[in-house]
């Protein structure tokens, strides 16, 4: 998981959260983990989009913008790369 601060080079969001699912139903359960808890705290996305099965899913949180990927689409977008200028305020293996 890296949380990436993107103000200054993003004009859309201020952080990037992305993470890694090893296989469709533990991607699933990330993105319903996320969901569930900020729905408890009446946080509601702006915009979903994708599925697990797809290999990505995208929560819009206005400020935040959580990406979780299947390995094969991590590796194969590599959004850490794309945005590289942005501050990783936290990685964890």
């Amino acid at each position: 998981m890296v949380l990436l601060d993107t103000q200054g080079v993003c004009s859309f969001t201020d952080y990037f959260v992305i993470c890694t699912g090893e296989s469709t139903r533990q991607v699933k359960a990330i993105v319903d983990s996320i969901s569930e808890s900020l729905k408890k705290e009446k946080v509601l996305p702006m915009h979903e989009e994708g599925t697990a099965e797809s290999g990505w899913v995208l929560l819009d949180y206005g400020d935040v913008v959580v990406h979780v990927f299947g390995s094969l689409a991590r590796d194969y977008y590599k959004l850490d790369q794309l945005w590289q200028n942005a501050c990783t305020k936290v990685r964890v293996p």
